[in-house]
């Protein structure tokens, strides 16, 4: 039985930093990826998955939605709008290049699933520098953005409830779940579920546009709005697995 395809963009990042000690100064450069957790949990659920970080996506991200149309789901995480919007020929070399934001959008109208995580640099993200509200990919997320810097931070922890038990994505999912240090406010569309929260705002809304599926998990996959608590969690696994198995149409 072939297994079914999810694309992830995003969760990487470079930390160049200057350490200065007294009249010397000099610095250093730092590659991360924070993707393993969630990699991981999907393998487990049975998906094969391929990984562009942020600074692959920017120049190889598909072109298409035809190409798109290769994987089940696509999730986007961390990685802001201008990244997919902006290919570098364009931006340096006014080479014109497919939008990929309504490339996104063609794909779930299309049939295709679609997953954005929470982060400084999804939905509208820090100082708004995320800049998804008011693009065609908004347009097929279940949720409306807020129009500026939309984090939530919660250090001393808030704690997911589920909303709806009975959804797909909540199976088995119904004891106690770790606290979250923050997430990205939005709103749930009236038409879309409510499948967890924290507080009084949305942690998981799961919608359906056109002939495809769109999910938001507003807090992070990783650490650092999910700590070690949550991404050792043994539901954490279930959880994204079943979100993306919603998305793709498989349960």
């Amino acid at each position: 039985m072939t297994k079914p395809r999810v694309l992830i963009a995003g969760e990487s990042w470079t930390v160049h930093s200057i350490h200065q000690k007294g009249f010397d100064s000099f610095t250093t450069t730092e590659y991360a990826e924070g993707v393993h957790w969630l990699r991981e949990a999907l393998i487990a659920g049975g998906w094969e998955v391929t990984y562009q970080p942020a600074h692959v996506a920017v120049r190889e991200f598909p072109f298409s939605a035809e190409e798109l149309g290769e994987y089940d789901c696509v999730i986007i995480s961390d990685i802001g709008a201008n990244s997919l919007q902006l290919h570098p020929d364009t931006f340096s070399k006014s080479v014109p290049k497919p939008d990929r934001l309504e490339v996104i959008a063609d794909y779930v109208r299309a049939g295709g699933g679609l997953i954005m995580v929470g982060g400084y640099l999804t939905f509208q993200g820090i100082d708004a520098k995320a800049r998804y509200a008011g693009t065609p990919v908004e347009d097929v997320l279940p949720v409306t953005l807020l129009t500026a810097d939309d984090r939530v931070e919660r250090p001393n922890g808030t704690a997911p409830e589920v909303v709806a038990a009975g959804h797909p994505i909540a199976k088995g999912l119904d004891g106690a779940w770790p606290d979250l240090l923050g997430y990205n406010r939005v709103m749930a569309r009236p038409e879309a579920v409510l499948v967890a929260s924290v507080g009084a705002d949305p942690l998981i809304v799961a919608g359906e546009s056109d002939k495809g599926r769109s999910v938001a998990f507003t807090s992070d996959c990783g650490p650092h709005w999910a700590p070690p608590p949550f991404v050792e969690w043994d539901g954490y696994a279930r959880l994204w697995a079943q979100m993306a198995d919603w998305a793709a149409g498989r349960i």
